[in-house]
């Protein structure tokens, strides 16, 4: 199902954004390939996220917001075409959580966006700070900058509500396409993450409290 599913996104129209690759022979590639063996591995997830013994938990925590920003721009790609200005005006979470978006460039005050405005902006914001060696460095030797945390705090905690809205805007579209599971293993490695190392408020959590049925965890 999941083949099916990235064919529809690179089938699209919009331009599909190109995966942040780590350099091979780089410590963060290392870092990456040692992440990705464990996590199938089918050890359980809790275990997963856990910060290896010697390793920094800045290259960590890159290696980790680089890899869900991939994983999750390829989420809402699938389920994109069911989130449109007609169905998602406001870019929300239930009737309860509404996000507004800023940027300290065109959008300097909180603005309501539409969901599918909302996500392209979040995405390139994304981008442009990953791709910045200013924040997150690539070079060896080159150390973090100290907002590094916070940059990733806030790059995590905008990833997070794409789950709070794909989840309860677009869960029935989800199963339709056959991607609960993936989604459901991708959002829970996410929380657990995002847990393990307090990166995002336990307010900002809140929406999925209640997980939909068969989240099963």
């Amino acid at each position: 199902a999941m083949a099916l599913c990235l064919k529809q996104v690179f089938n699209k129209d919009k331009t599909f954004r190109p995966r942040k690759k780590f350099e091979p022979g780089t410590q963060r590639f290392e870092l990456y390939k040692k992440a990705q063996a464990s996590l199938k591995s089918g050890l359980d997830l809790k275990a997963v996220v856990q910060l290896p013994p010697g390793e920094s938990i800045n290259d960590w925590i890159a290696v980790h917001v680089v890899d869900f920003f991939n994983r999750i721009n390829l989420i809402y790609g699938t389920m994109s075409e069911y989130c449109t200005e007609k169905s998602c005006p406001i870019m929300s979470g239930g009737l309860k959580y509404e996000y507004r978006w800023q940027d300290d460039s065109k959008y300097k005050k909180p603005t309501k966006l539409s969901a599918p405005q909302y996500m392209c902006m979040l995405m390139d914001w994304i981008e442009m700070l990953i791709n910045n060696e200013d924040i997150f460095p690539t070079r060896i030797g080159v150390p973090f900058p100290k907002q590094f945390q916070q940059v990733c705090t806030k790059i995590l905690t905008r990833l997070f509500r794409v789950f709070v809205h794909v989840y309860i805007h677009h869960f029935d579209s989800i199963i339709n396409m056959g991607a609960e599971a993936h989604v459901n293993t991708c959002y829970k490695h996410f929380y657990y993450f995002i847990r393990e190392f307090s990166l995002v408020d336990h307010r900002e959590l809140e929406p999925l409290v209640r997980m939909p049925q068969g989240w099963g965890g």
